[in-house]
């Protein structure tokens, strides 16, 4: 899952986006809503946790303006302004999909999010199978072979991609954008190493197989 972060607080704004992050989410981050609105034209994110009041262009504004994409991101709009009045406003008038008013506890914003994305146009992801690995997604479950393994955050979503591609391989940039964020360097080690790891605790080092110039994939 893909998530947008726009959220003025920088402190906030991490903290937020490292929770994500930590929930196998990859998460970028704005500060002002100009800058909001040009990464959702760049990015398809399933979600945008949408603060209203942020500098430059108001998520207010961000909000208008994003509903008029064809496929937009569902918008989850935090804000101080958590009266009925200010409620009913930012689902109707401006067209967000869910609203959270702060303070908020971080296992409900996390919940929420989670909502919104099985509420997009895709439909529910059934159990995936290849290879002799089950995933749940739903339930963040894996097994090999009938038996469980229970794997970090980043080395699940990694193999929800690899599963998914069904024996197809899938490039080291492709793997960047949809389980990092923005803020990685592609050059970087860690898809390799995050592969090594989940090898590791897939019990099989030739599960996954590196095709030279083409990337990673799952072999039967």
């Amino acid at each position: 899952m893909r998530v947008l972060v726009a959220e003025d607080h920088r402190v906030l704004a991490r903290t937020l986006a490292t929770g994500l992050r930590r929930q196998a989410m990859a998460v970028d981050v704005a500060h002002t809503g100009e800058e909001a609105e040009r990464l959702a034209l760049l990015t398809a994110y399933d979600v945008l946790v949408l603060d209203r009041d942020l500098p430059v262009m108001s998520g207010d504004e961000v909000c208008r303006r994003l509903r008029g994409l064809p496929d937009p991101p569902r918008i989850l709009m935090l804000t101080a302004a958590g009266d009925l009045a200010d409620r009913v406003y930012g689902l109707t008038a401006l067209g967000s999909d869910d609203y959270l008013a702060k303070p908020f506890e971080f296992p409900e914003l996390v919940a929420r999010v989670r909502a919104l994305s099985r509420r997009a146009s895709r439909p529910p992801e059934p159990v995936l199978r290849f290879a002799g690995v089950r995933l749940d997604a739903a339930r963040r479950e894996v097994s090999v072979d009938g038996r469980p393994v229970a794997l970090p955050p980043k080395e699940f979503a990694v193999l929800h991609v690899l599963v998914s591609a069904g024996g197809a391989p899938v490039s080291h940039d492709r793997l960047v954008s949809t389980v990092w964020d923005e803020h990685l360097d592609r050059r970087t080690s860690a898809v390799r190493a995050t592969v090594s790891r989940l090898r590791g605790r897939l019990g099989d080092p030739g599960l996954i197989a590196a095709d030279r110039g083409e990337g990673y994939r799952l072999c039967e």
